[in-house]
């Protein structure tokens, strides 16, 4: 599996950007995907999670009502649409992928976790 993230820029504070993320490979059904953040001197944190349906979603607590994850009809592009952007937002935003063991339930939230690393783009916000 392949992922080739996109999207990052500078933006001004109260600004938005929607990143995507496009998966590529063979057996990408199934694929769990979610978004990463890593800044300068920190380690890299959760940012959201999406299923393969598309219908189950969950977000760290640091964005959460100002970020949409979400997939395409093909499931293999996810989208992280991030709003009010504040200068803390500042990072390299990683997509990331795994696939789920039957019947698990537990959503990931960890970059140990992941299988599968998109190359990172980066986001800055200016204050």
């Amino acid at each position: 599996v392949q992922l080739q993230a996109s999207g990052g820029g500078l933006v001004q504070t109260g600004g938005s950007l929607r990143l995507s993320c496009a998966a590529s490979g063979r057996d990408l059904i199934g694929i769990a995907m979610g978004w990463f953040r890593q800044a300068p001197g920190k380690e890299r944190e959760f940012v959201a999670y999406v299923g393969w349906s598309g219908r189950s979603t969950h977000y760290a607590d640091s964005v959460k009502g100002r970020c949409t994850i979400s997939r395409d009809s093909a499931k293999t592009t996810v989208y992280l649409q991030v709003n009010r952007l504040k200068p803390d937002d500042t990072a390299v935003y990683y997509c990331a992928a795994y696939m789920p063991d039957a019947y698990e339930v537990v959503i990931r939230r960890t970059p140990n976790e992941y299988t599968y690393w998109g190359q990172g783009t980066q986001v800055t916000v200016s204050s």
